[in-house]
C-alpha cells in the first residue's frame, strides 16, 4: 500500500508552470491588498495542526488550528517572506504601530 498523497502532482505542477516559481500556498482564497505602499498577496487559511506562528501585528502567538491570514509581498517569490497574522490584526494593520516587543536575537517563528 502506498502512502496517501494530499495533493495531486498536476495541481502542484500547474502552480510552478504558470509563474515559473512555486507559489507559497494554494490559491483558493488568495487576493491582493495594499500595505505600507506595496502590494501584498493575502490568503485566509484554516490553520495547521501542531504549528505556532507569531503575529507581527500584536506579537502574540497564533495557536495551532486557529484560522488566520498569511500575507507576503507581491514581488516576493519565496516562502521566507510570508507572515502569519490574526485576521483582526491584518484588518487593523494601517491603524496600529508595530507591537514587536522581542529582542533582536529572538526567534521570529
Amino acid at each position: 500500500m502506498s502512502p496517501r498523497r494530499n495533493r495531486t502532482s498536476s495541481s502542484a505542477d500547474s502552480a510552478v508552470r504558470s509563474t515559473g516559481v512555486p507559489m507559497p500556498l494554494g490559491g483558493a482564497l488568495r487576493r491582493t491588498e495594499s500595505y505600507r505602499g506595496e502590494e501584498w498577496v493575502v490568503q485566509t487559511v484554516a490553520g495547521t495542526a501542531g504549528r505556532f506562528y507569531r503575529c507581527p501585528g500584536c506579537d502574540q502567538e497564533i495557536p495551532p488550528g486557529t484560522g488566520h491570514v498569511v500575507a507576503w509581498p507581491d514581488h516576493s517569490s519565496g516562502v521566507d517572506d510570508r507572515r502569519h497574522w490574526h485576521r483582526a490584526c491584518w484588518g487593523a494593520r494601517e491603524r496600529r504601530g508595530s507591537a514587536i516587543q522581542r529582542g533582536r536575537g529572538a526567534p521570529r517563528y
